[in-house]
């Protein structure tokens, strides 16, 4: 996470995979990812969402490009689980003249969930089911929209402390979640909207 202000539309642009990833001086954690082509368009200092999380570039070399996360991120992401070979999301920041085929993804992750079930549906689809805490549920309504590791998906159903959501086959064959299996875990980040509107409340009810 960063200092300053991108914006996503949980539209995953590409996999890309990550070649490597090591401790730097102090708590800090590095990941080099191969972006190939894409790799022209990212500057170093561009904000560029991996698996949700808004991240920076720091270096540059042939296709690939390496990000600094420090410990606040690995501490409410799964990033730090990621190793040589791993596939991630990958968004880079919209600009004024983008259409936002998605929702507003601000990559600050707020938490994350366990995969406790993946059922196939008639239709071909998917249906996940995410476990989490009510901390993150409260702020989430049925047919709202939520972020899981970046993409920008449509929640079915919402309880105290799991929801899920649908997946079509092109969602599973262009990001992530089509490898992902129970008990996987997955990064969560509600809605903007929904995170004002609970504070609203919470401070009519004083």
């Amino acid at each position: 996470m960063k200092e300053s202000y991108a914006m996503f539309t949980g539209i995953v642009e590409k996999l890309a995979t990550v070649i490597s990833t090591s401790h730097l001086k102090g708590k800090t954690y590095s990941m080099c990812i191969d972006l190939g082509r894409m790799r022209n368009s990212a500057r170093i200092g561009d904000s560029i969402a991996v698996n949700g999380v808004c991240l920076t570039v720091t270096r540059k070399r042939g296709t690939t490009v390496s990000f600094d996360v420090i410990s606040e991120t690995l501490k409410r992401t799964v990033l730090g689980t990621q190793i040589p070979g791993s596939r991630v999301n990958i968004e880079r920041s919209m600009t004024l003249k983008d259409r936002i085929s998605g929702h507003f993804v601000s990559g600050h992750i707020d938490g994350t969930g366990k995969i406790m079930k993946i059922t196939t549906q008639r239709d071909g689809s998917i249906r996940m089911v995410i476990a989490t805490t009510r901390k993150l549920t409260s702020m989430m309504v049925e047919k709202g929209s939520v972020a899981l590791d970046g993409v920008s998906l449509t929640l079915v159903e919402v309880s105290d402390h799991y929801f899920s959501v649908c997946l079509i086959p092109h969602t599973l064959k262009i990001t992530t979640l089509g490898f992902k299996k129970k008990p996987n875990l997955v990064n969560i980040e509600v809605d903007i909207v929904g995170k004002y509107v609970l504070k609203l409340a919470r401070s009519y009810r004083k």
